[in-house]
């Protein structure tokens, strides 16, 4: 009655679980990069899904409960205690989430987090960051308190059957599960005597940061977007030019095409390509009258590595200039390939960045 796909992405690991009677599904603790696999994976096994749990709020990646939300028309599901915003059902302690015939009933696991909480059925625990292979969560992150987690783990995780299955949600050495009796059997953060013991181990970790911590704290706790998803959505809605296009049409003197170098000052002065006027990123929407008065040229738009001139072209494209386009590589792929390169102002430069 329960199938069940797991999805991994460097560390992190997500479920599909579904019902084959009823074809209903939920996701759990889904990230940002494996959407179109979420879908492709539901599609193939005929499944709908009804609802995506977040185990708790994630501090190391950027949680996709939105975006697959929207495209299934699901509830988003996470514990009551959750500061983030956009929950459509709040669950608690003993709860259970009816997903066609399978239950999936909650435990409230605070420690990693103050929200996290394992999810149980059928012989299987989905345990986020509480319990890992060989590990546990970490407590030093927002909300983390080692006490805590040492409740959540003896005094309701641990005392599950030994046979149940553990499906965490990171693992990085390829292991697809564990059981409660192995991780209590070989787990070294569970072999301590006592709570004051294991919050000494917890204290004493000296783990790294995670690489994404501050962003991913933010979109996550707001519904916010990342600055991949920004640039995913830019890149989405602008064509690009190549760099031998480029050199042809400089080549040939076109008339009809407007190089702009968004870049700030000091990089534009130091070399850009012949016959562009600078208009850096952040005054681009307060000068664009002023230096673009006309909506329908073709405008190419390129920064050092292509990223914010990305960015900066869907911006001129929302703007009605329709014609704006992104050179693919920037600046730094220019000068790589052997292009000319300008150096110091030019006419254009000054009329883009003058005073108000």
């Amino acid at each position: 009655m329960v199938s069940l796909e797991r999805v991994e992405s460097g560390g992190c690991r997500s479920y599909l679980v579904g019902c084959t009677d009823t074809c209903a599904a939920a996701l759990i603790d889904p990230e940002v990069s494996q959407i179109d696999r979420y879908v492709a994976l539901a599609a193939r096994d005929g499944l709908r899904i009804r609802y995506v749990i977040d185990t708790h709020t994630h501090a190391d990646h950027f949680s996709a409960r939105q975006q697959v939300a929207a495209e299934f028309k699901a509830q988003v599901v996470m514990h009551r205690s959750t500061p983030t915003p956009g929950v459509d059902m709040r669950v608690d302690e003993g709860d259970m989430v009816a997903v066609g015939k399978v239950r999936l009933q909650v435990l409230h696991t605070p420690g990693h987090t103050a929200d996290s909480m394992c999810l149980l059925t059928d012989g299987i625990v989905f345990t986020g960051d509480t319990l890992l292979i060989g590990g546990t969560g970490r407590t030093d992150l927002p909300t983390g308190h080692s006490g805590e987690l040492y409740d959540s783990l003896f005094g309701k995780v641990l005392k599950l059957d030994p046979a149940t299955r553990v499906y965490p949600a990171h693992e990085y050495k390829n292991r697809t599960h564990t059981t409660i009796g192995d991780e209590l059997a070989s787990n070294p953060r569970l072999q301590v005597p006592n709570r004051e013991a294991f919050i000494a181990l917890m204290g004493n970790l000296n783990l790294n940061m995670p690489t994404h911590i501050t962003e991913a704290l933010r979109t996550n706790l707001s519904g916010g977007r990342t600055v991949a998803q920004m640039l995913s959505e830019a890149a989405a809605m602008v064509p690009f030019m190549s760099l031998a296009e480029l050199s042809r049409r400089i080549d040939s003197g076109d008339p009809g095409l407007i190089l702009l170098d968004v870049r700030e000052r000091d990089a534009f002065e130091a070399g850009h390509v012949p016959g562009a006027q600078h208009l850096p990123r952040g005054q681009l929407e307060l000068r664009v009258n002023q230096a673009l008065p006309d909506p329908t040229r073709r405008i190419l738009v390129y920064c050092e590595l292509g990223l914010i001139s990305t960015l900066a072209a869907a911006t001129l494209r929302t703007m009605g200039f329709q014609r704006a386009v992104a050179l693919d590589g920037g600046m730094k792929s220019w000068r790589e390939a052997g292009h000319a390169v300008d150096t110091g102002t030019s006419a254009g430069a000054h009329a883009a960045t003058g005073g108000p």
